[in-house]
């Protein structure tokens, strides 16, 4: 997401989550309710600060704790949020730094951020799965071979 506003300003954090409960099919004050900070804070997102975010309006950046709010309420992971905020409010792309894995596909961001929050045994779990799938993927992309997919 790589959006931009009228002013040259970054909108990648208000794409996100307005893009996400588009998918997800929830009215926006029905995903105020849902944004309440799963750890000690008890941190809500207020409906008004979302309608305002979701149209592009300024607002303050989100702190730690509205951040996991709507990593729960929306359902993506924080660091997806975070890196989605740090780009919107900070002017600051992890994509152009070399020291930050990153993919320009959302889908790849959050198998990462996913990967991230997992034991190792899942993690292993998750990489023979991926090693499966790019096996069964040459195998069909090999001459003289089937559409098999085992």
């Amino acid at each position: 997401m790589h959006a931009m506003a009228e002013q040259g300003r970054r909108t990648d954090f208000s794409d996100l989550l307005r893009e996400r409960r588009t998918e997800l099919g929830v009215s926006l004050r029905d995903m105020a309710e849902r944004c309440i900070d799963p750890q000690r804070s008890g941190e809500q997102a207020k409906f008004g600060w979302l309608s305002k975010v979701e149209r592009g309006e300024s607002v303050d950046p989100p702190k730690e704790e509205r951040l996991r709010a709507l990593a729960a309420g929306y359902q993506i992971p924080l660091a997806v949020l975070q890196a989605a905020a740090t780009r919107q409010f900070f002017g600051y792309d992890p994509a152009g730094d070399a020291s930050v894995v990153w993919s320009g596909d959302r889908t790849t961001r959050l198998i990462v951020a996913r990967a991230e929050e997992m034991n190792e045994k899942d993690r292993q779990e998750l990489a023979e799965i991926a090693e499966v799938m790019a096996r069964r993927r040459a195998q069909r992309n090999s001459p003289g071979q089937g559409n098999s997919d085992d």
